[in-house]
């Protein structure tokens, strides 16, 4: 089931980049944009991140998060994160496999990755805004700014 604006975003806890544990309820207050990506070390994937890091990431807000999901190991996203300078968390779906990007409706089970879902929610964990994009096609994060502009 696709999670829709409007609805309560599914709480989760993972694991980052260097291990440490994350969970979504601890982020009250802050405005969050929730990225899934298929595949660490793809060209796609890839080119939104460096468009976070370089466009998106250096003029965001204090109460504004990013949170990136892959089904990729912590392992994986650590070399990932380290080798492009990604300061923002990459979180590991990996077991059980994917069953955080099936809660937000997003996880091709034939492929057995994330597709390209993005979701902005509120300080009260409300989905205020989503796009899922075709796994081939580069979302634009020049409409984060815009959706997060629109919220209170």
């Amino acid at each position: 089931m696709a999670i829709e604006v409007g609805d309560q975003a599914p709480d989760f806890e993972l694991r980052d980049q260097h291990g440490t544990p994350f969970k979504l309820s601890g982020q009250r207050g802050k405005k969050i944009v929730l990225i899934f990506y298929p595949l660490a070390f793809s060209g796609v994937c890839g080119s939104e991140l460096d468009a976070l890091r370089d466009e998106f990431g250096a003029d965001m807000p204090e109460d504004v998060k990013i949170l990136t999901i892959s089904v990729d190991s912590i392992f994986a996203q650590r070399a990932w994160a380290d080798q492009k300078g990604y300061a923002f968390s990459l979180l590991s779906d990996f077991w059980p496999h994917g069953q955080v990007a099936r809660a937000y409706g997003v996880f091709d089970d034939e492929k057995g990755y994330a597709g390209r879902g993005t979701f902005i929610i509120d300080g009260e964990g409300v989905v205020r805004w989503r796009v899922v994009n075709p796994v081939s096609r580069a979302r634009d994060v020049a409409e984060y700014h815009k959706a997060l502009a629109d919220l209170p």
